[in-house]
Order: structure tokens, then sequence, then C-alpha cells
């Protein structure tokens, strides 16, 4: 994980304006749809520069952990800008220090799609310990799409976007899901069939 860290550090500056067309186009458009499932004490993993700070419901208590410190000074800016309460942390997913059963929900947008396979199993755990019984995980992920001309066309990108977010359409995150501990609430498609919005309670 110290390489994933030092990448977003020294892409932190910049990662805004990177990301600036699909922010605009796309995400914005689909971030209130994920907060929409959030309620009470809420953790936003992976808060990255705080993009989804805007969209917080009224009367959720949110606190953002993530991996590198420079996102977390822009997300710090982002929250003072908007005047959002928020408790903002450096801290790696796969070791949240945290006591059990703190959060109702725990919401995640386009981490696990960073995540490697291997770190996904042991982040989906210390995310089941901290929430409450019943609390529920919301997650959007990039994943490959099955029609055969845009998954070629995702394929031929992504060594570019490995190379820009550390990122990966292939991540197992659902089966994974599906073999712990949760109740898949919802799992739909929110933009074509390559952002998935999943739903999961602990059981």
């Amino acid at each position: 994980m110290a390489n994933l860290q030092q990448h977003y550090d020294s892409i932190s500056k910049w990662y805004e304006i990177l990301d600036w067309g699909f922010e605009q186009f796309r995400y914005r458009k689909l971030r209130p749809m994920v907060w929409s499932h959030a309620a009470g004490k809420t953790l936003d993993l992976g808060v990255g520069t705080g993009l989804n700070i805007p969209y917080y419901p009224p009367g959720t208590e949110v606190t953002g952990v993530d991996l590198s410190a420079g996102m977390l000074e822009k997300a710090k800016l982002r929250a003072e800008r908007h005047k959002v309460p928020i408790e903002l942390l450096h801290m790696d997913a796969t070791d949240l220090k945290f006591n059990n059963v703190t959060f109702n929900s725990v919401v995640s947008t386009f981490l696990f799609c960073v995540l490697p396979d291997e770190s996904q199993p042991q982040a989906l755990g210390e995310i089941h310990r901290v929430l409450v019984p019943g609390g529920k995980l919301i997650l959007m992920e990039y994943v490959y799409s099955k029609k055969f001309w845009r998954r070629l066309w995702m394929k031929a990108l992504e060594p570019l976007v490995y190379r820009l977010y550390r990122a990966g359409f292939d991540r197992n995150t659902h089966t994974y899901l599906k073999e712990t501990q949760w109740k898949i609430l919802e799992d739909s498609f929110v933009y074509q069939d390559t952002i998935r919005l999943m739903v999961v309670q602990k059981k």
C-alpha cells in the first residue's frame, strides 16, 4: 500500500484537473444517488480530495479517511469552502483505527477499483467490523462492460488508467461481497454497464 500512497501523494495537486471532465459530466450526477443510502454516523472511505463533500445528506456525521495526506489536504480545503463539518484522518482502508460497531454506514466511491484484489478481503473485513449490525456499505465502482466494443475500448485504455490512477476494471469486489457476511440490498448499473452501485448490509 506504500506505493499507492506515494502515487496519490504525487498526483494530489493535479488530480482534480485530470478528473475534471469525468466529474463534471458523469460523476457529479451519480454522487447524490450514492449518498441517498447513507445515514447517521458515516465513514467516507477513500475520501480523496473530498468530491463527495457537497453531497453529504443533512443529519449525517461524516468522518473521511484516505491513504494519501496530499489528497486529505485538498479535502480539508473543500470542506472549509462548503462549510461542511467533517473529521479527516490519514488511514489505510485495510487497517481502520476505529472501534468495533462505530458507523451506521460506510460509503466508498471508486476506491475498490484502485485497491488490489489481494487487499480487498481485508478492507471489507475492516468495514464489516466498524459497522453496526444492520449497517450499510455503499459502493460505486467501475467494472468491465459485457458489450464487446465497449469492453475492447476499456481494455485498450486500462494501461493508461492504471498509470494515472493505479485502477483497474477487473476487480472482484462483488464476488468477495457475495462470499462474506453481507446481504446485498441493491446491485445495479448507474452509468451504461460500466459503473456499478452496490448497497450491502452487514448481517
